[in-house]
């Protein structure tokens, strides 16, 4: 299948895998590039000596592209991006930061920049600054969101009428058929999270990937918008905030109830009462655990299908 993403990145298909934190290590990434895909590894929950590692491993176990995921308010940013440089990694995306911050710097390198986006504003801020490509987020996606809640199913087709670079869908994307519908939208490839949580080889918790499986409709919500808007599986931690809101909680009172290392405590700990447990919406439609190739192969499978089905209606 040959299409922007396709040729921009080098791969077989337009679906990238996202690179989530504490979840999307070498053995994600590496799985989904050998099936085809685009896997990315998620430097948001790795130390600067980790990311190196996952990297050179991430090397080791395929030949075929892949990428970093860097979220821009990342401490030590300068290193995780000297380490990506030095180790000839050839595609990045960023986020939750300005583009303009570090496109250049990675494009004098040789690296592909994409920007994750959840607003035209921001689509077109990304443009200007030089990125190669946006991942336009929509409110359904899990984890960090975006402030103003527009959905797939608006955003894509809005950032559609506002840039000329490649599209890339995001926000609950977890089929093929899914994926056809992005691209009717306009999207030229889709990134897929909360599908490959659910995969023999992320390295989240066995318990956190058996809650996103067993998750069922309104079983996440999007909270703690005066910190960083995220969505989560509903479990005593959120409802430790939702009490907290009931009280009237100021920031300064949120910031104390989210703690440190919430995330990591529940994704990567297991601990499912109270830890951070980031997900999309579209985890109620995941009802299995399997290997990384067998999601990416199912989706292009039904994603044929479905554009078969289309033309003959």
């Amino acid at each position: 299948m040959k299409n922007k993403i396709t040729q921009l990145f080098g791969i077989e298909y337009p679906l990238i895998q996202a690179g989530m934190v504490w979840a999307s290590g070498w053995r994600l990434a590496s799985a989904v590039s050998n099936a085809g895909g685009l896997g990315l590894l998620g430097a948001g929950s790795m130390y600067p000596d980790v990311l190196r590692e996952h990297i050179l491993k991430c090397q080791q176990a395929t030949r075929k592209p892949f990428g970093v995921n860097v979220p821009m308010l990342y401490p030590d940013i300068d290193k995780l991006m000297e380490i990506i440089v030095t180790l000839g990694v050839k595609i990045v995306f960023t986020s939750a930061g300005n583009p303009k911050t570090w496109t250049a710097h990675l494009k004098e390198n040789g690296i592909t920049v994409v920007h994750v986006v959840s607003s035209v504003k921001f689509a077109s801020k990304a443009q200007e600054a030089g990125v190669d490509a946006v991942v336009a987020e929509g409110f359904e996606a899990g984890g960090h969101n975006g402030r103003d809640e527009t959905t797939s199913l608006v955003l894509i087709p809005a950032v559609t009428e506002k840039i000329t670079i490649p599209i890339i869908a995001a926000g609950g994307i977890a089929t093929g058929r899914a994926m056809l519908a992005a691209m009717v939208l306009g999207a030229d490839g889709v990134q897929v999270g909360s599908r490959f949580v659910a995969s023999n080889e992320a390295s989240s918790h066995e318990r956190f990937k058996e809650k996103v499986v067993a998750a069922q409709e309104g079983d996440t919500q999007l909270t703690l918008k005066e910190l960083a808007p995220v969505r989560l599986i509903k479990n005593k931690f959120y409802g430790d905030i939702q009490e907290a809101y009931e009280k009237g909680a100021s920031v300064a009172d949120l910031k104390e109830v989210l703690g440190r290392a919430r995330a990591k405590r529940g994704m990567f700990e297991g601990d499912m009462d109270e830890g951070e447990l980031e997900i999309g919406q579209v985890s109620a439609l995941i009802h299995d655990i399997k290997p990384a190739a067998e999601i990416v192969a199912e989706m292009m499978q039904e994603y044929e299908a479905a554009k078969k089905e289309l033309l003959n209606f």
